[in-house]
C-alpha cells in the first residue's frame, strides 16, 4: 500500500492545501464556467455522458420488471449523485487541460488511467461505492420496516400508497432524511477530492480532509452547491434521463473550476507533516 502511497503523497508526507473562502457570486460563476467548458466541444462530452441516460434506463427497466425492486427506482435515482463526484473524473481532467491551453479531445478524458494518483482517486471512489450501496441498504431497510417484505404489485399501486396513506408519508418523512445524510457525508467528504487529486498527488487522507475543510470554511456556499447540484440532477432525470447528458458534465466541469475557487494554488513548500 505504501508504494503506492494511496494515504500520503510520494514523500510519505500529509499534505494540506490551504481553503479559501468563497461567495455565492462564486457558485454562480463556476456554474457558468461548467457550461462554457461543456459547450466548447458539446458533441464529445454528450458521447462521454451518455452512459448516464442509459444506465439510469437499465435502472428503471430493472426496478420495474421481474427484478420486483420498484420501491427502489427513487433511491437509484437519487444515487446519482453519490456517485457523481467518481463518474465525472475524466471531465475535471478534460476542463484543466482547457484551463492550461492543451488538446482537450475527448479521449483525453481517459489519461486520467495514468495519473500518479490513480490508486488514491481508486480509494476514494471505492468509498462511494460503498456508501451508494450503504444508501440503498438503508432504503430497502425503510421501506421494508413500514411495508414488509412483499414488493410493491405495481408502479401504480406503489406511487397511490407512498402518496396517499400515513405508511407512505412515513416513507418519504425517513427516506428523504436518510438520503440527506448520505449526500451530506459525500459532499464533506469529495466536494473538491477528485480535482485536487488530479491535480496534486496528496493522497486520499488529504483529499477528503481538505473536502472536509472546503465544506467547513463555506458551511451555506457548500451547501447551496449541494443544494444546486441535487436539483439539477432531478431536472436532468425527469425527461427519461436524458437530461443528464447535459447535466452531469456541466456538473463535473463546474466541479473543476469550484476546485480551483476554494483551494489556494499549490505552493514551492507545501505545508506537510508524517503520516
Amino acid at each position: 500500500m505504501a508504494s503506492f502511497h494511496v494515504m500520503s503523497d510520494a514523500r510519505g508526507m500529509h499534505v494540506q492545501p490551504k481553503v479559501r473562502r468563497i461567495t455565492t457570486a462564486d457558485l454562480m460563476d463556476v456554474l457558468r464556467l461548467g457550461v462554457e467548458d461543456f459547450w466548447a466541444k458539446p458533441s464529445h462530452y454528450v458521447f462521454m455522458c451518455l452512459i448516464y441516460p442509459v444506465v439510469g434506463l437499465i435502472l428503471a427497466q430493472w426496478t420495474t420488471s421481474g427484478a420486483y425492486a420498484i420501491q427502489l427506482l427513487y433511491p437509484l435515482m437519487s444515487g446519482f449523485a453519490l456517485l457523481g463526484p467518481f463518474a465525472a473524473i475524466g471531465l475535471y481532467e478534460i476542463s484543466r487541460r482547457r484551463e492550461l491551453g492543451m488538446d482537450t479531445s475527448w479521449w483525453h478524458a481517459l489519461e486520467v488511467r495514468h495519473s500518479p494518483a490513480l490508486p488514491a482517486i481508486a480509494v476514494i471512489g471505492i468509498m462511494l461505492v460503498a456508501l451508494f450501496l450503504l444508501w440503498l441498504f438503508a432504503a430497502q431497510s425503510i421501506y421494508t420496516s413500514l411495508f414488509g417484505a412483499q414488493p410493491p404489485a405495481s408502479i401504480g399501486a406503489f406511487v397511490r400508497e407512498v402518496l396517499t396513506t400515513p405508511k407512505g408519508w412515513t416513507l418519504i418523512l425517513f427516506g428523504n432524511a436518510a438520503g440527506f445524510v448520505f449526500a451530506a457525508i459525500v459532499l464533506a467528504t469529495t466536494v473538491v477530492a477528485f480535482p485536487l487529486l488530479l491535480d496534486r498527488d496528496v493522497g486520499a487522507v488529504s483529499a477528503i480532509e481538505t473536502s472536509a475543510r472546503a465544506v467547513m470554511t463555506n458551511p451555506l456556499q457548500m451547501a447551496l452547491w449541494g443544494l444546486m447540484v441535487a436539483v439539477l440532477l432531478v431536472i436532468g432525470s425527469i425527461p427519461l434521463f436524458a437530461g443528464l447528458a447535459v447535466v452531469m458534465p456541466v456538473l463535473g466541469h463546474a466541479t473543476w473550476h469550484l476546485y480551483r475557487r476554494v483551494v489556494e494554488p499549490e505552493r514551492t513548500q507545501p505545508d506537510r507533516r508524517p503520516m
